[in-house]
């Protein structure tokens, strides 16, 4: 894969634009079933989802965005936190008719969904975070290191090269490695090029690393109100396992760990991930029957015969 043109299920997905207040927002949908939208994280594209979305769309009908200043959609004007790019993947939601639905998201996705939630709660009926950013960044080293990253933007030379990277275990290991992913060498040669190929197109990833770091959701957690999963990588050392577990008992939700794989889990271990995310929506389905069934026995006692 070269470009967005290679960004393919079972069926193609289809690259869409929609203008929000003035600037572009690139988004693509396909697959077939029910709504679930995919959000990448900081640094990252849709592409990023390379490996993961052709495992989902023969069950769900993926709608998977670009956030603003990444990928192809545009940077936003004067950023204050978040909640802007949360309301950039709202309005695509709506456009497409697909709230609403699950939100997955990874990283700073995965922040951006909890503040689509929190606002937003009619749009979202469950919520999976997949190493999700908000409660630490690794450490002052790790700041300091993602500081450097968005000024720099060294990922515009290994995107401009990334089937170079994708050949080369030496290249795979210094270009992978500073993300945390537990064995570069082992990335399949699409996933190396869906986590690069949005690089050469990125305009404004350092508005959204400063909103994240100035964002704290720890006081609304117990406000979001939608099921939730945690979802994690073992070897994850940019956002350790502690934030795994504190989001699980802050949420009171499920954690799923992923064994073998670091902060790149969607890419790293899709397979594991997907069945991970069928299964939760499929209980959350289920217990949403049982709700209503409940329900109706319910009031037949109280009507009585």
């Amino acid at each position: 894969m070269t470009d967005a043109k290679g960004f393919e299920t079972g069926s193609a997905l289809t690259e869409r634009s929609l203008p929000v207040k003035g600037r572009r927002i690139r988004y693509f949908v396909g697959g077939d079933g029910p709504p679930l939208v995919l959000v990448h994280g900081l640094g990252g594209s849709a592409t990023n989802w390379i490996e993961l979305a052709p495992l989902l769309a023969p069950t769900f009908r993926l709608v998977i965005p670009d956030l603003p200043g990444h990928g192809a959609s545009e940077p936003l004007p004067g950023v204050s936190g978040l909640q802007p790019y949360a309301d950039r993947v709202a309005a695509v939601m709506e456009h497409e008719g697909a709230a609403p639905a699950p939100v997955v998201g990874h990283s700073l996705g995965g922040l951006v969904v909890l503040r689509l939630a929190l606002r937003r709660p009619r749009a979202v009926s469950a919520v999976v975070l997949a190493a999700s950013a908000g409660l630490s960044i690794g450490g002052a080293w790790g700041r300091n290191l993602l500081t450097a990253v968005t000024v720099i933007r060294p990922g515009r030379l290994a995107g401009r090269y990334r089937s170079i990277v994708a050949r080369s275990p030496i290249l795979r290991r210094i270009v992978f490695g500073v993300v945390s992913v537990a064995d570069p060498v082992g990335l399949s040669d699409v996933s190396v090029e869906g986590f690069l190929a949005g690089q050469v197109l990125h305009t404004d990833t350092g508005s959204a690393w400063r909103a994240l770091r100035d964002d704290d959701p720890r006081q609304e957690l117990e406000q979001l109100g939608r099921p939730v999963l945690v979802l994690w990588g073992s070897d994850d050392v940019q956002l350790p396992l502690d934030d795994a577990f504190e989001y699980a008992r802050r949420l009171r939700a499920p954690l799923r760990v992923i064994a073998g794989c670091g902060h790149l889990l969607i890419g790293e271990r899709p397979e594991p991930c997907a069945d991970a995310i069928r299964e939760f929506l499929v209980s959350v389905g289920s217990r949403r029957v049982a709700a209503v069934e409940d329900a109706g026995t319910d009031a037949g006692s109280v009507r009585g015969p």
